[in-house]
């Protein structure tokens, strides 16, 4: 990524509370930021209100259901859409009978914390080595830039299914997915937050703070954290999706979340044995995840979008000259 040279300086001067309006005028004029972030706010609130939204419809996510599913045919639900009915609103798990709806919800929870438990551990990580590797000496830079390398260079994927593989199994698997891949996946925020330390470092507003008084890890602080806000929270918006896509690979692949508790990738591991004799079984948590990750996506182009008014401007200019033609 290239780091921009003029565009960050100007919100270092723009109070923080005027900043957000800004960032929020100009989303509510995307009309697909403002149906992701609906969808993203509806999933939140149905995700924290789970137990609620169970109660309501009178289920447990963890009661088994014998009598619901067909033992003479493997444990398929009985009736239509995989078993639908006014108790169990989108159907039960096929072979246990355990209602479908409910452990959506609380699958939602566990793959929304994980991710964004993840993603704060990598901007809280990247954000601290890339200002020690910008602001530090040669030597620092060198040392912490080739760190950064190697991390980027590994397969994070294959670290993180033998490291969730080697803990214990009565250790808490949420916090131990958020520390994996947070603790391997911290390389791309340093990478961009030291790039723009770089730039940043040699602008009048940091050379006056510096010339003021300042010490190095002030001047970091009160002058370069808020004009590095922008780029750390386009690269945080784009890692939840990614965070939750390698949660959801790690419990399909079985070294993640462990049953009972839900979790989407969990059951779309035990979803792969029934993909024929129950469909909806595999398509709601697939739907769910691939909406959640669209939605994700498509709010953090939306805020990198915001954020940079050179890319703005861009798109005006492109929609007038061909609204013209």
């Amino acid at each position: 990524m290239t780091a921009p040279t003029d565009t960050s300086a100007p919100v270092a001067g723009i109070p923080a509370t005027g900043a957000a309006r800004q960032l929020l005028r100009r989303l509510r004029g995307r009309p697909a930021a403002v149906a992701s972030a609906g969808v993203l706010l509806l999933l939140v609130v149905l995700a924290l209100a789970a137990p609620l939204f169970a109660a309501l419809e009178g289920q447990d996510p963890y009661a088994y259901h014998d009598d619901l599913v067909d033992s003479a045919r493997g444990g398929v639900p009985y009736g239509s859409f995989g078993g639908v009915s006014a108790d169990h609103w989108l159907g039960v798990e096929p072979g246990t009978g355990r209602d479908l709806f409910a452990r959506l919800l609380h699958g939602a929870r566990v793959s929304l914390l994980v991710a964004v438990g993840a993603t704060a551990v990598q901007v809280l990580i990247g954000v601290l080595v890339g200002l020690a590797a910008g602001l530090g000496s040669r030597w620092a830079d060198g040392i912490l830039s080739r760190i950064t390398d190697v991390l980027v260079a590994l397969p994070m994927l294959v670290l993180a299914i033998a490291l969730t593989a080697v803990v214990p199994r009565d250790f808490p698997r949420p916090l131990l997915l958020i520390l994996v891949i947070g603790l391997l996946g911290w390389a791309g925020t340093s990478r961009i937050v030291r790039a723009q330390t770089l730039t940043l470092k040699s602008l009048d507003f940091v050379a006056a703070s510096r010339l003021a008084g300042s010490g190095r890890w002030r001047t970091a602080r009160r002058e370069l954290l808020p004009a590095l806000a922008a780029p750390v929270i386009t690269y945080a918006a784009i890692s939840v999706p990614t965070n939750m896509v390698v949660e959801a690979a790690l419990s399909f692949l079985g070294v993640g979340v462990t049953p009972p508790t839900p979790s989407w990738g969990q059951m779309l591991s035990t979803a792969q044995t029934w993909f024929r004799a129950d469909p909806a079984y595999v398509l709601l948590p697939a739907g769910l995840l691939f909406v959640t990750v669209l939605a994700f996506t498509v709010l953090g182009d939306a805020v990198r979008t915001a954020l940079d008014p050179r890319e703005a401007s861009r798109l005006r200019v492109g929609t007038r000259k061909e609204t013209s033609r």
